[in-house]
């Protein structure tokens, strides 16, 4: 029986990683974290009945209190909840599912406590690589990816050695706005933006699909993961999203991972490895496929893919402002108070704006990211 802590059970990589869970009696879940969705986490505390549940603050944790009275789980809040949660002692693996920053100290809380991480907060590793890795090395625990791009990678790397590496081919589906021109770009709005073509996620990583930073973060993680500098990370547009990343090798040759796109399965994948268990994802029909297809990412069109590869060159503190910069930008947009090209302007403005840091702490971090957060407020 595995053992596993949640943090964000409520969001899109949490739920689905409870699916995995409801499908296999092998795992138990101890711990769950979530922010605001109170209903839905009272729902899932009857379901799995962890030990101890961690939401956003001291009012939501006060009413999951009373709403769930009758049951032996202990309620806690806040980010010494969130760290409570992650360095639960029963827990074996802690998958990580938060959404932005606040990832970043209860994962470093739990290699510490020897926990394995299941990593699907991308953020953790763009702004605080240079901390996590070397910490996970020193504290002998492994990483495993969620990200399907990552676990792709992980996947065809099995077996094979880091230093025969040539370079990471990391697809993309290119979003909504794949085949829209520059000028097109201008009048998308955000129910455009909110239609992915292909994966079913959360609203923020949608439109940071749609933009393609998510991809530009997807290359900063990968730089960390798997020890290949950013700019042997080469972006590949896969429109079909059946191929979901490739490695090739000093030899040329190419290892690839395909399937339908679910994410259950690089979910389930991580929590198994080394093994595979069946899961019931819809199984690929190549004659019904047909054919699949690639494009080379328009940098000019997809700027702020641009801007990820130069906070990647420029290093220290750089990756951070470019995030918090995202986070903030996309937040105004689905707020509908900035248009969508407004998002990598906002982006480039930190990025030169910041105080450049080299090897930041994780206080210089969060510091980054609040001075980032300023510098935005005073200027939209």
């Amino acid at each position: 029986m595995k053992k596993i802590s949640i943090l964000g059970s409520t969001g899109s990589i949490g739920t689905q990683t409870l699916d995995v869970v409801r499908k296999n009696d092998d795992l138990q879940v101890v711990a769950l974290a979530a922010g605001t969705r109170i209903d839905e986490l009272e729902k899932q505390v009857r379901e799995f009945k962890p030990e101890l549940v961690s939401v956003a603050d001291e009012k939501l944790a006060a009413s999951l209190k009373a709403g769930i009275s009758d049951l032996p789980v202990r309620v806690v809040y806040g980010m010494d909840g969130l760290i409570e949660t992650a360095t639960h002692p029963k827990a074996e693996t802690v998958v990580t599912a938060v959404v932005g920053m606040m990832g970043i100290v209860p994962t470093i809380e739990a290699i510490r406590a020897k926990k394995d991480i299941a990593l699907a907060n991308k953020e953790t590793l763009v702004t605080a690589g240079h901390i996590i890795i070397p910490l996970a090395k020193e504290c002998k625990i492994n990483i495993y990816p969620v990200d399907s791009e990552h676990s792709a990678i992980f996947q065809s790397l099995n077996g094979e050695y880091g230093a025969e590496v040539d370079k990471i081919l990391l697809t993309a589906s290119g979003g909504p706005f794949c085949n829209y021109t520059k000028e097109q770009l201008k009048d998308v709005t955000l129910e455009d933006a909110l239609k992915h073509p292909n994966w079913a996620m959360g609203r923020k990583i949608t439109i940071d699909s749609s933009t393609m930073v998510n991809k530009g973060l997807e290359v900063m993680e990968a730089q960390w993961l798997f020890g290949v500098p950013a700019e042997r990370v080469q972006v590949v547009i896969q429109p079909q999203s059946i191929i979901h990343s490739m490695v090739q090798f000093v030899d040329g040759g190419i290892m690839a991972q395909l399937g339908s796109p679910d994410m259950r399965l690089p979910i389930q994948y991580a929590l198994y490895y080394p093994h595979r268990k069946p899961l019931d994802t819809k199984r690929l029909d190549f004659f019904e496929l047909g054919q699949i297809t690639f494009q080379k990412p328009d940098f000019e069109k997809f700027k702020g893919l641009k801007l990820a590869y130069d906070a990647a060159a420029r290093g220290g503190n750089i990756p951070t402002a470019l995030n918090a910069a995202n986070e903030l930008a996309v937040s105004m947009f689905l707020d509908r108070k900035i248009k969508y090209l407004d998002i990598p302007e906002i982006i480039e403005y930190a990025m030169n704006e910041a105080h450049f840091i080299e090897n930041p702490s994780v206080s210089e971090i969060l510091d980054t990211e609040s001075a980032a957060y300023e510098l935005i407020k005073r200027k939209w």
